[in-house]
C-alpha cells in the first residue's frame, strides 16, 4: 500500500478537492499500467487485440509486465518499454507549424522521449540526446544504440553548454529532473525524499535548467517543457515564469475529452496539460508546448573544434568511408567518417556540418552508425553496429541461435554456432533480428557483445514473447 505523506495529500486537496483527491488516492493503490512501443523501423508492429494508448499512434498496454528482461527482443531494440502518459508527447509535435531539422532531447536518460521522439521524426532530422551524468549517458547510449537510427548524437554535457549554441535547435525537448511525485506508486525512493523544501529546490534548478539552454532555442523554435510530478510549482508557475521571463507563449493542442487530460489548475491562460492516475491509464505526467517570443543570439557556425569528444585529447577527424567500410552500409544514404580516439562512426554526409560543429563543442559519445573500434592494434567492426538499421543485409554472415543461446549470448558467455557458418565476424540473430557481433573460429565463437549491456542474472524465466511481432504486411 502506497503511504502518501500527509503533506501531499493537503496539497493534492487543494488542487483537486476532497472528492477528486480521495479517488487520486485511490488510484494509486491499484497496479500502474504496463505500455510499450514496437519499433517499426526495424519491422516490429504491436500485436493484434492489444490496447492502443489513445493519445499515441505508437504505444499499446500490456495486461501485466512480464520479464522484459530476459526478452531478447527487447535487448535488440524491437520495442521500448514506456510509461504511456509520457508518450503524450507526441501531441506536442503534431501541433508544430513546420518539420524541426535540429532536436534537442536535454534530459534524456535512459531514452524513452528520446527513441519516441526518433520514431516521430522524420528522416534528416538530427537529434541530439543528451545526459549531463556520465553513467546515465552510458545507458542513454546504449538504448539509442540499440534503437539504431543513424540520424542521432549522444551528449554528456550540463545544459550551459549548450547555451553557446545560439539559436541552433529548433525544437528542445526539457524533460526536467523533479520531485517525481508522478511516480510514487512505482518509486518508493521518491516518497521518501518527498518534502515541500525537495519540491522548492527542484523547481528552483528547473528554472535554472532552462535559463541555461534557452539561448539556444532559436526565435520562433519549440520548447517541450514536461516533469512526472502534480503540483504547482514544477509545472504551472514554471510554465508562468518561462513565459514571463523568458519569453514565450504557449500552445494549445488538439485534446479530446475522452483521454481526461486535466488543464491548468492554476487558473491560468497557459495551454497545459496533467495526467492524473484517476483520470487516465497511466502515471502522473505534465508537459506544455511553448514557442520562443524573444531573440536568440547569433547562431553559431562551424570553425575550430575543441577537442571534448568524449573526453580525449583527439580531435574529431571527418574523411571519406573507405570502399572496406562503406560496404557495411546501405547504399541509398551517402556517408562519411567520424573519427576520434579508437572510434569511427558513419555520418549521413547532408548532416556532416552539424556533426563536425557539435563533436567541437559537446561531450559526443555516439555519433550515427558506430563503424568500427580498435581493440588493442586491431580494428574491429563496432559492436553496435549490428544494431543499426543502416547496416547493410550482406555486411556479414549471419548466425540464428535459439531463446536460450540468445540469452546466454547475452550474459556474454561463449557460444558454439551451428555447423556450416563462416569463420570471421558474424551477426548473431534471434528470430531474424540481430543481436550482435561474434567472431567465429570454428570450435567455437568469440562473444563481442558489449560487457557493460550484459544480464547480469542468471535466472531465466520461461515466456514467449506474444505481444511484439514482426510486419508480414509492408503496408500495415
Amino acid at each position: 500500500m502506497v503511504q502518501l505523506p500527509k503533506a501531499f495529500i493537503q496539497a493534492m486537496t487543494g488542487l483537486l478537492g476532497p472528492a477528486d483527491c480521495q479517488a487520486f488516492s485511490d488510484a494509486l493503490q491499484e497496479d500502474a499500467a504496463v505500455s510499450f512501443r514496437p519499433n517499426g523501423r526495424k519491422g516490429f508492429r504491436a500485436a493484434d487485440g492489444l490496447s492502443p494508448v489513445a493519445w499515441s499512434s505508437l504505444g499499446y498496454y500490456l495486461s501485466g509486465r512480464p520479464a522484459f528482461t530476459y526478452d531478447p527482443l527487447l535487448h535488440a531494440g524491437a520495442y521500448y518499454v514506456q510509461e504511456a502518459s509520457s508518450m503524450a508527447i507526441e501531441q506536442a509535435l503534431q501541433a508544430l507549424s513546420s518539420v524541426p531539422r535540429r532536436v534537442l532531447d536535454l534530459c534524456a536518460s535512459p531514452g524513452g522521449k528520446s527513441t519516441l521522439l526518433r520514431s516521430l521524426l522524420p528522416d534528416g532530422t538530427l537529434l541530439v540526446s543528451n545526459e549531463p551524468l556520465t553513467q546515465r549517458a552510458q545507458v542513454l547510449a546504449e538504448n539509442m544504440q540499440k534503437w539504431g537510427h543513424p540520424d542521432c548524437l549522444v551528449t554528456t554535457d550540463y545544459p550551459r553548454d549548450f547555451g553557446a549554441l545560439g539559436g541552433y535547435f529548433d525544437l528542445i525537448a526539457v524533460d526536467a529532473p523533479c520531485s517525481g511525485e508522478g511516480m510514487f506508486r512505482k518509486d518508493n525512493p521518491a516518497l521518501d525524499l518527498w518534502s515541500p523544501a525537495n519540491v522548492r529546490t527542484c523547481a528552483q534548478r528547473q528554472r535554472e535548467i532552462l535559463s541555461d539552454v534557452w539561448p539556444a532555442l532559436r526565435e520562433g523554435g519549440h520548447l517541450i517543457y514536461s516533469t512526472c510530478t502534480y503540483n504547482l510549482e514544477e509545472n504551472e508557475l514554471n510554465v508562468d515564469w518561462i513565459c514571463r521571463h523568458l519569453g514565450a507563449e504557449t500552445i494549445a493542442l488538439d485534446i479530446d475529452p475522452s483521454w481526461g487530460i486535466i488543464g491548468n489548475l492554476a487558473r491560468q491562460p497557459h495551454h497545459v496539460y496533467h495526467f492524473m492516475p484517476h483520470k487516465t491509464r497511466g502515471e502522473g505526467f505534465f508537459f506544455a508546448l511553448l514557442r520562443k517570443t524573444s531573440p536568440a543570439p547569433d547562431a553559431v557556425r562551424p570553425g575550430k573544434v575543441k577537442a571534448k569528444f568524449r573526453n580525449t585529447s583527439s580531435v574529431p577527424i571527418i574523411t571519406k568511408l573507405t570502399p572496406d567500410l562503406q560496404r557495411l552500409l546501405k547504399s541509398d544514404v551517402q556517408w562519411q567518417a567520424l573519427t576520434v580516439a579508437d572510434e569511427t562512426y558513419a555520418i549521413p554526409a547532408s548532416m556532416i556540418d552539424d556533426f563536425r560543429l557539435l563533436a567541437g563543442r559537446l561531450n559526443v559519445i555516439s555519433a550515427g552508425v558506430p563503424l568500427t573500434v580498435i581493440r588493442g592494434h586491431k580494428v574491429q567492426p563496432h559492436p553496435a553496429l549490428p544494431l543499426s538499421i543502416a547496416m547493410g543485409d550482406n555486411a556479414f554472415p549471419r548466425a540464428e541461435i535459439s531463446k536460450a543461446q540468445a540469452l546466454d549470448y547475452l550474459r556474454h558467455q561463449t557460444l558454439t554456432l551451428p555447423s556450416g557458418t563462416p569463420r570471421g565476424y558474424v551477426v548473431i540473430t534471434y528470430q531474424d533480428t540481430p543481436l550482435g557481433l561474434a567472431n567465429n573460429l570454428g570450435s567455437r565463437a568469440n562473444n563481442l557483445y558489449p560487457m557493460s549491456w550484459r544480464i547480469r542474472s542468471g535466472y531465466t524465466q520461461e515466456w514467449d514473447n506474444k505481444f511484439c511481432t514482426r510486419i508480414t504486411d509492408t503496408k500495415s
